[in-house]
């Protein structure tokens, strides 16, 4: 997509976006033979749910056939979240994953996995895991250092709460 269409569409879509509530992450067109398909990644602090993203797809999808900003020929429109490994690029991004696992390119050249315990304006505060039952390490991570960012898929995390009710039980028991 060209970069003054990805602008237009930018400029039209994101005041929309915004007044449902939500961040306009991405902007994708992609040719699929003869269609064209249109890729809106859109996300909120909150994030988003099925019914806010069929909302702002009605909305999004009224405003472009109001307009001519993708031309005459067909197109798909695509509404979706970032996914579950999503790409840290912007602040808001690091704050949405606080909690999460994620892996860190550094600039230096070092690879680290870590959770994301705190974001300010400068950095990260993460804990590395432990290896071989070693307990966790708190690291900082200034935002300059980080060259690249991506949150982890955990199949098996146990959270707070998780932990919480099962000491509880074992109180119980005891």
């Amino acid at each position: 997509m060209s970069t003054t269409q990805s602008e237009r569409l930018r400029e039209l879509l994101e005041p929309l976006v915004s007044s449902q509530g939500l961040d306009l992450e991405e902007i994708e067109v992609d040719s699929v033979g003869r269609k064209r398909v249109l890729r809106v990644v859109v996300d909120s602090d909150e994030g988003a749910d099925l019914d806010a993203i069929a909302d702002v797809s009605r909305v999004l999808s009224a405003k472009l056939d109001e307009t001519d900003a993708m031309g005459q020929g067909e197109y798909t429109l695509e509404v979706g979240t970032p996914g579950a490994e999503r790409e840290l690029r912007e602040h808001r991004h690091y704050v949405r994953a606080t909690g999460r696992l994620a892996k860190f390119q550094l600039k230096d050249g070092d690879e680290l996995v870590a959770r994301i315990i705190t974001v300010d304006e400068e950095g990260v505060d993460a804990e590395v895991p432990g290896v071989k039952g070693r307990k966790p390490t708190a690291r900082r991570l200034a935002f300059e250092d980080i060259a690249k960012a991506r949150v982890q898929v955990e199949f098996n995390r146990k959270d707070k709460k998780d932990e919480k009710d099962e000491q509880d039980m074992e109180e119980e028991e005891a």
